[in-house]
C-alpha cells in the first residue's frame, strides 16, 4: 500500500494541475465553503493516507446521501479526466461500438431524449453518457449543493446509475486503450482511481455485481491486493 501515497499524490496533483484542460467535458466544481466542500476536503485527506477500504467509508455524523453525492461528482471529474487524456486514440474508426472486449457491448439511452437504446461508437456513447452525467449533477433538485436543501426521494437510484455508466468508460478505458494509457504512463492514475471507484461502490453496495462483469478479473485482483 506504500506506492499508493505517491501514486494518489500525482493523481490529484494531476488532476488540479496542468492536465485538468485535458478533460473531456468542463469540470463540476463543488462551491467553497460549502459543507460538500469539506467532505471533499475530507476525502481527499483519508485518501492520501493510503488506505483506500478506510477512505471510502462514511465519516461519522454525515448525510449518507451527500457523501455519495461529493463522491460521485469526485469520480465524474477523474474519469472526466482520465478519458480527456485519451480521445485522441479513441475515434469513430477505431472504436465503432462501445464495448469492454468482446463479450460485453453498450446501447445508449436515457430514457427522455433517446427512449429506445442505440447502437454507437465508443466516441458517441461516451460524449452522450457524460453529458447527461453532467446534466445530473447540475440538477440543484437532484443534487442539492445548498445546506439544508434535502436530497429527493429518489437520489439513491439515480445515483447507482450514473455509478453504473461511469463505470462503463473505465471498462472500455482498459479494454481498448489501456496501450495507450501505458504510452502516456497513466496506468497508476488509472489504477488507483478505479480501484478507489470500486471500494467506493461496493461499500454502499452501488452497482449490481453483474454490471461489474467485464472488470471482474481486475476487481478482485485489486481487493485481494489490498487485504
Amino acid at each position: 500500500e506504500g506506492c499508493c501515497r505517491t501514486q494518489l499524490g500525482m493523481f490529484l496533483s494531476a488532476v488540479s494541475g496542468s492536465r485538468s484542460s485535458k478533460t473531456f467535458k468542463p469540470k463540476k466544481n463543488i462551491p467553497e465553503g460549502s459543507h460538500q466542500y469539506e467532505l471533499l476536503k475530507h476525502a481527499e485527506a483519508t485518501l492520501g493516507s493510503g488506505n483506500l477500504r478506510q477512505a471510502v467509508m462514511l465519516p461519522e455524523g454525515e448525510d449518507l446521501n451527500e457523501w455519495i453525492a461529493v463522491n460521485t461528482v469526485d469520480f465524474f471529474n477523474q474519469i472526466n479526466m482520465l478519458y480527456g487524456t485519451i480521445t485522441e486514440f479513441c475515434t469513430e474508426a477505431s472504436c465503432p461500438l462501445m464495448s469492454a472486449g468482446p463479450r460485453y457491448e453498450y446501447h445508449w439511452a436515457d430514457g427522455t431524449n433517446i427512449k429506445k437504446p442505440i447502437k454507437c461508437s465508443a466516441p458517441k456513447y461516451i460524449d452522450y453518457l457524460m453529458t447527461w452525467v453532467q446534466d445530473q449533477l447540475d440538477d440543484e433538485t437532484l443534487f442539492p449543493s445548498k445546506i439544508g436543501v434535502p436530497f429527493p426521494k429518489n437520489f439513491m437510484s439515480v445515483a447507482k446509475t450514473i455509478l453504473k455508466r461511469l463505470f462503463r468508460v473505465y471498462a472500455h478505458i482498459y479494454h481498448q486503450h489501456f496501450d495507450s494509457v501505458m504510452r502516456l504512463q497513466e496506468e497508476a492514475h488509472l489504477n488507483t482511481s478505479f480501484k478507489h471507484f470500486i471500494f467506493f461502490v461496493q461499500e454502499f453496495n452501488l452497482i449490481d455485481r453483474r454490471e461489474l462483469a467485464p472488470l471482474q478479473e481486475l476487481i478482485e485482483k485489486l481487493g485481494s491486493k489490498d487485504r
